[in-house]
C-alpha cells in the first residue's frame, strides 16, 4: 500500500534533531524523498546549543532506513543565497521538489527591559527572514506543478504569549507571510498553510523563561498551561500535521493555522 506521501521530494529546514528530524522520519515512513538543511552550529546568543553535523547525519541515515532518498545540506536560513543552492542541489538529485517545510527556529527569553536588540535580530532573522528564504527557495521548483509550503509558527503566533517577545512577534510574523503567500501563490496551485505547536519536548526551551516564570512573574504561567493535561505534545503529534499539509489529502486546504496545542490557544 503506498505511502500518503509517496514519491514527494520534501524540503524540510532545522533538519539535524527535534521536530525537524521527526518531520523528516515521519515523511519518509510514508513514501516521500527529503531535502534536509541544517546549520549544525550554535549562533552566539542562545542558552542552548543548537545540532551538529553528526546530528544532520543521523536524520539522513534514519530517512535512508526507510528506504528513502536524503539529500543533507549545512546551510543557514538566514542566508538567501546559501538556501538557494541548497534546495537547487537537492531538487537535481532528488529529481523535483514537491513541497517544503519551515522548521528551523530559535527561542530567546527575558523580560521587556533585558531583552536586547542582539536578540531580536536573531530572532526574527531565523524564524521569521528564515522562513521567508526557504520559501522563495522552494517556490521556483513548485510553480510549475504546484505543491504546499508549511510553515511552523507556534501557540506563540496565535496568542501573546510574553518573556518571549522576539519569538511571540516572530512567529505572528510567518503567520502574516504565510497568508499573503497563499493569496499570490493560489493561482499556481500553491498551497501555504502554518502549523501551531504548543511545548514540544526538543531541547529548545531556555532555562532562563522557566526561571522568570517560576520566581519573578509566576501569574503569567498560567498563559503557558494546556487545556488538555499533557505538559507538552510529543513532535511526532506535530509531524503528523505536517505530513497531512504535505499530502494530497489536504490539496484544498490553504492559508490555515493548523494548532497542534493541546488547547494551549483557548485558555
Amino acid at each position: 500500500m503506498a505511502g500518503r506521501a509517496a514519491g514527494k521530494r520534501v524540503l524540510v529546514t532545522g533538519a539535524a534533531r527535534g521536530m525537524g528530524r521527526s518531520h523528516a522520519v515521519r515523511l519518509a515512513e510514508e513514501g516521500a524523498d527529503l531535502i534536509l538543511v541544517d546549520l549544525c552550529e550554535s549562533p552566539p546568543g542562545l542558552e542552548y546549543a543548537l545540532s551538529t553535523k553528526d546530528d544532520l547525519d543521523e536524520t539522513a541515515r534514519l530517512v535512508r532506513a526507510h528506504g528513502r532518498r536524503a539529500v543533507a545540506a549545512v546551510a543557514d536560513v538566514r542566508d538567501a543565497a546559501a538556501m538557494r543552492k541548497a534546495v537547487a542541489d537537492g531538487v537535481a538529485e532528488l529529481g523535483g521538489l514537491d513541497a517544503s517545510v519551515a522548521n528551523a527556529g530559535v527561542l530567546t527569553a527575558g523580560t521587556w527591559d533585558t531583552t536586547t536588540p542582539e536578540q531580536w535580530r536573531l530572532v526574527l532573522d531565523v524564524n521569521l527572514i528564515g522562513s521567508w528564504n526557504t520559501c522563495v527557495a522552494a517556490i521556483p521548483h513548485l510553480i510549475e506543478r504546484g505543491g504546499s509550503l508549511v510553515n511552523i509558527s507556534s501557540a506563540a503566533g496565535i496568542k501573546g504569549s510574553p518573556l518571549t517577545t522576539p519569538y511571540t512577534a516572530s512567529k505572528h510574523g510567518v503567520v502574516g507571510m504565510s497568508q499573503a503567500l497563499a493569496n499570490e501563490l493560489a493561482a499556481q496551485n500553491i498551497r501555504v498553510n502554518t502549523v501551531h505547536p504548543t511545548g514540544v519536548a526538543t531541547g529548545m526551551a531556555p532555562a532562563s523563561l522557566h526561571g522568570l516564570l517560576a520566581e519573578k512573574r509566576p501569574d503569567l504561567a498560567p498563559i503557558y498551561t494546556n487545556a488538555l493535561p499533557v505538559p507538552m505534545v510529543d513532535a511526532r503529534d506535530v509531524s503528523n500535521a505536517v505530513l497531512f499539509l504535505v499530502s494530497d489529502e489536504s490539496r484544498h486546504v490553504t492559508g490555515m493555522e493548523f494548532k497542534v496545542d493541546a488547547g494551549v490557544t483557548i485558555r
